[in-house]
């Protein structure tokens, strides 16, 4: 059997559903596609998009959630690809604090978002 499969989402849980939307906004330029409220108010998902790829991030904001997410030795990391002059968004992201690593050798650099997840930034390449 042949199973075709293709990318829908990928999901991370913050504690703060507001100050990551924001975070996703004026970091990556992410819009929200849609959301999902538990009816029970236990739980809130908030899908954000970039309008191009169909790719989705999902949100997942726990009410019963206390603390930080243990995120291990934080190896995972979404990695999304800029458009535009690289380094002028490189020094938007200095302004913005958020960048947690750099490999200048390797034309790369990670931003983390309010709950310590990484995110690389690349420059878009056109095929």
């Amino acid at each position: 059997m042949e199973i075709k499969a293709r990318f829908d989402h990928f999901n991370i849980n913050v504690t703060d559903l507001d100050e990551s939307i924001t975070f996703y906004q004026k970091a990556l330029g992410l819009t929200e596609a849609r959301r999902k409220v538990a009816e029970d108010g236990s739980f809130i998902l908030v899908y954000l998009t970039d309008r191009v790829t169909g790719f989705l991030l999902e949100l997942t904001w726990l009410k019963d959630k206390e603390g930080s997410y243990e995120l291990g030795d934080n190896e995972s990391h979404l990695c999304f690809r800029v458009e535009g002059d690289y380094d002028e968004v490189r020094k938007y992201h200095k302004e913005l604090d958020c960048i947690c690593y750099e490999n200048t050798s390797m034309g790369l650099y990670f931003i983390h978002d309010p709950d310590d997840y990484w995110i690389e930034i690349l420059p878009l390449v056109k095929v």
